[in-house]
């Protein structure tokens, strides 16, 4: 971000989403056992990560002219497909039925947010 804020040019937050579970390149069937289910676990992970992406946004909210989702809600996502078929996903702020999700409520809550630069 400081890179390209440093170059004058605006920015553009395209194709959000955020996975719940870690990087895999490789396409792969559904393991026997895998679950693929919103723990609370998992739910707080998401949080955390919205609140870090939204946290860096605003600081460079002079810069950053628009942050665009890759979907609304949770109901389809090309993530439930990729890298794992057959395993659902939740990556965004809305879930299946377009019920708020507790990680929309921190993305939204900025007023509260102090601004820190994030390094």
């Amino acid at each position: 971000m400081d890179l390209y804020s440093g170059l004058g040019l605006e920015i553009q937050i395209t194709e959000l989403d955020v996975s719940l579970y870690p990087w895999e390149k490789e396409r792969r069937e559904l393991k026997e056992g895998e679950s693929d289910e919103f723990t609370p676990e998992l739910e707080q992970k998401q949080i955390e990560a919205y609140d870090m992406f939204f946290r860096v946004f605003r600081d460079y909210k002079d810069v950053i002219t628009g942050v665009t989702f890759w979907n609304l809600s949770d109901k389809y996502s090309w993530l439930d497909t990729y890298p794992v078929k057959g395993r659902k996903n939740y990556p965004l702020l809305f879930d299946e039925n377009f019920k708020r999700k507790k990680a929309y409520e921190k993305v939204v809550e900025f007023e509260t947010q102090t601004e820190t630069k994030t390094p």
